[in-house]
């Protein structure tokens, strides 16, 4: 640099130094206007391979689905459209070696650690995701000017940030930003397996959630919080009247979450609700960033993309939540095979490993994010050892009244090491279904509204 400023001329280093910045500029862009035009080509509207795969077991996504489901109302109990289908083989403990190439290590752990009840039904593929239309408009201007500053993502709104994803971190953020409505509540209960096989309920809440980011036509109003939730605890009794309320930020460093305590009586600041920190709601069991199977900071790890795969996945899952009690569904050690839709899709694989001199009780995770939805369905983490320690599992329904596919806080995970195991998101015995609400006033989800409705 300094040999360029003794050999040219002032007027001759100043456009230098433009082309220069205007170069750096342009590496920080997610993609090109050409290849941005691919969303109308060869890829989906969200990014993924428009085509089937060459055995056609994957079909060409032919605009997902958005047929009503017959009887429902706005937070009602959603019906499974594909509930006449039955499944086309089952893989168990002995057949395991025929698909392992198509399995996560966790769940490869899950058929070896309890042969005789768990087991893996495969499905036909439906590629149901869909958005509307101004979601898919949102993410084509996004493919051409969303960029990650650090851990920030900047220059996007209302839509998928990086549809044609060139790094891990940019997968990461679509799942954290998938489309999945701009406000909604939620009726559902969380438990508790113990490696004995006994369940613990944990939460029986109502919560409001809400998206800013996908305020539509309110671009210019986004201050960055892009997820806020409103949580009440009902039961245990011990539990409640028990609260939360968090607003996320795309800079991590702005998220806050904060607690109502009814022994308290006061709301205090969750000091560090992020990453290994356990969650109330979980009972503490889980920690921040296993919520939705990757949730919360990214800046502890070094991210990479293993690749694109044709895996098994939780998929359309709107049978899991058909039985009308808890108990149909949760086995002593996992969720009822009976009760889970797997299908083939391709999703991304990406790695996370612990960077030197940070800390963190899984210093390696792999995680499979779905190509279609950018939803990350399923996940498995390692402990400090190099032991595969837990395997995170969300299951996708699909909701044509969004249009969407997307877990309605149903996720969860199993200890493959104690034998523990968590469920959240169990509507069986609930009235209530992922009711789309309309956007509630930021003021809503703060602490002061939350202390001003504490119970006294």
């Amino acid at each position: 640099m300094d040999e360029l400023n003794r050999s040219l001329s002032r007027p001759a280093r100043l456009l230098a130094f433009t082309l220069i910045a205007t170069a750096s500029q342009a590496a920080l862009a997610a993609v090109g206007a050409e290849e941005a035009a691919r969303l109308k080509t060869d890829l989906t509207p969200f990014g993924a391979e428009r085509a089937g795969n060459k055995d056609g077991s994957i079909p060409a996504w032919s605009g997902g689905y958005s047929t009503p489901l017959p009887g429902f109302k706005n937070g009602g109990r959603r019906g499974d459209p594909f509930a006449a289908e039955k499944p086309l083989f089952s893989i168990t403990a002995d057949t395991l070696a025929q698909h392992a190439g198509k399995l996560t290590d966790g769940t490869q752990a899950l058929l070896k650690k309890y042969p005789k009840t768990f087991r893996v039904d495969v499905y036909k593929t439906h590629r149901s995701a869909a958005a509307p239309q101004w979601v898919y408009d949102n993410t084509a201007r996004n493919a051409a000017s969303a960029k990650l500053e650090g851990e920030v993502v900047k220059g996007a709104f209302g839509g998928i940030p990086f549809p044609i994803p060139k790094t891990a971190k940019e997968i990461v953020a679509n799942h954290e930003l998938h489309w999945r409505g701009e406000g909604w509540q939620a009726d559902f209960r969380g438990y508790l397996g113990t490696a004995s096989g006994q369940r613990v309920l944990s939460v029986e809440a109502i919560g409001d959630f809400q998206m800013p980011y996908y305020a539509q036509g309110q671009a210019d109003k986004f201050n960055g919080d892009y997820w806020m939730i409103r949580l009440v605890n009902s039961n245990p009794p011990v539990r409640a009247g028990e609260a939360i309320t968090g607003r996320l930020n795309l800079d991590q460093d702005k998220s806050g979450t904060w607690v109502y305590l009814t022994g308290q009586r006061r709301v205090r600041k969750l000091p560090n609700a992020c990453c290994d920190t356990p969650t109330p709601a979980s009972g503490g069991v889980a920690s921040f960033d296993e919520v939705d199977v990757i949730g919360g900071r990214t800046d502890r790890f070094d991210w990479s993309i293993v690749g694109k795969q044709e895996m098994l996945i939780p998929y359309n899952s709107n049978r899991l939540h058909t039985p009308a009690k808890d108990s149909e569904v949760l086995l002593a050690n996992h969720l009822n095979p009976d009760h889970v839709r797997w299908e083939l899709h391709r999703v991304w694989v990406i790695e996370a490993k612990l960077k030197a001199g940070q800390r963190h009780q899984a210093p390696r995770g792999r995680y499979y994010c779905d190509e279609d939805s950018w939803v990350c369905v399923l996940g498995d983490r390692w402990d400090a050892n190099g032991q595969l320690w837990k395997t995170l599992w969300a299951h996708p329904v699909v909701m044509p009244d969004l249009p969407a596919t997307t877990p309605q806080q149903q996720w969860g995970f199993n200890d493959l090491l104690s034998g523990a195991w968590y469920a959240s998101g169990v509507v069986n015995e609930r009235p209530q279904h992922y009711k789309i609400a309309p956007r509630r006033p930021d003021s809503h989800f703060t602490p002061d509204a939350m202390a001003g409705e504490g119970v006294r």
